[in-house]
C-alpha cells in the first residue's frame, strides 16, 4: 500500500496516486481556524483540548496527529518555529476567542482590549510599542496595523536596505535545530509527505509590509503608497526585493543543510497578485519587479534540491502563469476558481501538466460557509473529479477554512474525501 510520502511524490511529478492526496494545515494558506478546528475535532469525538494557535495573525489552529489520522491527511509542516510577529510559538497560556472559545496561544502572544472591544497584539511580544495588529470586536482575526509614514517620495533619501533590514534575516542556529529536529522525526518515524512552511520569498507580500515582526517599522508601509512605488521609485524597490531574494537563497541553503531532501516542498511566496475580478498589477509590472527575483530563487531550488516551489496568490492570475511557468514555479495555490477567468477545465487542460494545483477543492468565501452539507459534498466530488486526473492534484480548501464555516459542511466535505478514496480504490 502507498504511503502518503510516496503518494505526496506522485503527483508533485504529475502522477496519478492510488488515492487523492489531502493537506490540512501544512502551510499558513492552507489551514483551519483554531474556532472551526475546535468544532471539528468535537464532531470527530476526538479527545477535548484546548486547539493551539499557530499562526497569529489568521488565528489559525495547530492540526495535531489525532485529527490527522482521523481524516487521512497526508501532509505535514517543517518551520523554524516562529511567525510572523516575530515571537517563537514556544510556550502556551490560555487566551479567550471573541467566540469564547478558550485556545493555547504562544507565551508571547500578548493582548490588550480597548474600551470598544478592539484586541490588540504586540511584534515580538512587546506591550512597550506601538500594536502590530487589531482585531475588531466580533472579529475572528487580525489585521496589520501601519505604523510607518514614509511615502514615496521620500523614497528617493532612503535605503530599502536599512528601511526593511530588521524584517528579513537569516535562520539562527535555534531555529534550524528546531527544524532539522521536526524534518528528522517526520521522516524517520512517519510516512508523512514533508512541506517546509516558511515563506522564504514573499516578495511585496500585504502581510507582511507592515513589518508586523518589527517594533520600529521604517520606509514604506502604508499599503496603497507601496503599491504606487514601482512607478514613483523603483530603485526603492529593486533594493528591497534584491535584499529579500539575498536572504531566501541563503535561508534555502541552510534549510537545505538542516533538512536535505527529506523535505518534499517548499513555501516560496504568500504574495497576491489578483483580486476578485483580475490581476491588481500590470504584466510588466510584474515582470519587471518580482519574475527576476522569483526565478533567481526557483532556479538555486531546482539546481540545489528535489525540491517543488510552493507559490500562493489568491484572485485572477490566469494572466501571469505564463510567466509563473516560465520562472519555475511549480507548485500553484489556492486555485480560486470563484476569480475571473479562473475556469478548473481550462487550468486543468491547459495547465495541469505545467503546475501542481493544491488547493480549489472548495469555495471558502460561498459554500463552505454559506451553503448546505449536500452543496459541499457535491462542489467537493466535482473538483476532486476534475483535477485529480492525471496527477499534478493536492486536494485542499480555496484558502484557509474560516472560524464561521458550520461543522456539517466540514464532515461533508470530509465526507466526499473520503467517498471518492473509496472509488478509487475500487478501481
Amino acid at each position: 500500500m502507498t504511503g502518503s510520502r510516496e503518494r505526496l511524490r506522485q503527483p508533485l511529478n504529475h502522477e496519478e496516486p492510488d488515492q487523492v492526496v489531502m493537506d490540512l494545515g501544512s502551510t499558513a494558506i492552507s489551514g483551519i481556524h483554531a474556532n472551526a478546528l475546535a468544532g471539528l475535532r468535537d464532531a470527530l469525538g476526538l479527545e477535548k483540548k484546548r486547539v493551539k494557535v499557530c499562526e497569529p495573525l489568521q488565528l489559525l489552529g495547530e492540526v495535531e496527529e489525532d485529527l490527522r489520522q482521523k481524516l487521512k491527511a497526508d501532509c505535514v509542516d517543517v518551520s523554524n518555529g516562529y511567525n510572523m510577529f516575530g515571537f517563537s510559538n514556544a510556550g502556551r497560556k490560555p487566551w479567550k476567542l471573541q467566540t469564547g472559545l478558550e485556545v493555547d496561544v504562544p507565551a508571547d502572544f500578548n493582548t490588550t482590549v480597548s474600551d470598544d472591544g478592539r484586541t490588540y497584539l504586540y511584534p515580538q511580544g512587546d506591550m512597550s510599542v506601538s500594536p502590530a495588529a487589531m482585531m475588531p470586536k466580533g472579529g475572528f482575526l487580525f489585521d496589520n496595523i501601519v505604523r510607518g509614514s514614509c511615502t514615496c517620495d521620500d523614497a528617493e533619501e532612503r535605503s530599502a536596505r536599512q528601511d526593511f533590514g530588521q524584517d528579513f534575516g537569516l535562520l539562527s542556529e535555534e531555529q534550524l535545530r528546531f527544524m532539522e529536529d521536526r524534518c528528522n522525526y517526520y521522516y524517520n518515524e512517519t510516512d508523512y509527505g514533508i512541506v517546509y512552511s516558511g515563506a522564504i520569498a514573499s516578495l511585496g507580500d500585504f502581510a507582511l509590509i507592515p513589518g508586523p515582526n518589527v517594533k520600529h517599522p521604517a520606509g514604506i508601509r502604508e499599503l496603497t503608497e507601496f503599491m504606487m512605488a514601482p512607478s514613483l521609485c523603483p530603485e526603492y524597490i529593486h533594493e528591497l526585493f534584491d535584499m529579500q531574494t539575498e536572504f531566501a537563497i541563503r535561508n534555502a541553503e541552510l534549510i537545505y543543510q538542516a533538512c536535505g531532501d527529506k523535505i518534499q516542498a517548499i513555501y516560496v511566496s504568500g504574495t497576491d497578485f489578483g483580486i476578485q475580478t483580475g490581476p491588481y498589477m500590470a504584466i510588466d509590472c510584474y515582470r519587471e519587479f518580482y519574475k527576476p527575483y522569483h526565478k533567481k530563487v526557483n532556479d538555486w531550488i531546482h539546481g540545489h534540491t528535489n525540491w517543488k516551489t510552493f507559490f500562493h496568490s489568491c484572485g485572477a492570475v490566469t494572466d501571469f502563469l505564463q510567466d509563473f511557468y516560465e520562472c519555475g514555479v511549480d507548485i500553484l495555490n489556492p486555485v480560486q476558481l470563484s476569480a475571473a477567468g479562473m475556469d478548473g477545465k481550462m487550468l486543468k487542460e491547459k495547465w495541469g501538466d505545467k503546475f501542481v494545483f493544491w488547493g480549489g477543492g472548495v469555495d471558502t468565501q460561498k459554500t463552505l460557509p454559506f451553503g448546505t452539507p449536500e452543496e459541499v459534498y457535491r462542489e467537493v466530488t466535482q473538483r476532486l473529479e476534475l483535477f485529480s486526473k492525471g496527477g499534478g492534484f493536492v486536494f485542499n480548501t480555496v484558502h484557509n477554512i474560516q472560524g464561521n464555516v458550520p461543522v456539517d459542511n466540514l464532515l461533508a466535505m470530509y465526507r466526499a474525501v473520503e467517498d471518492f478514496r473509496k472509488g478509487q480504490k475500487k478501481k
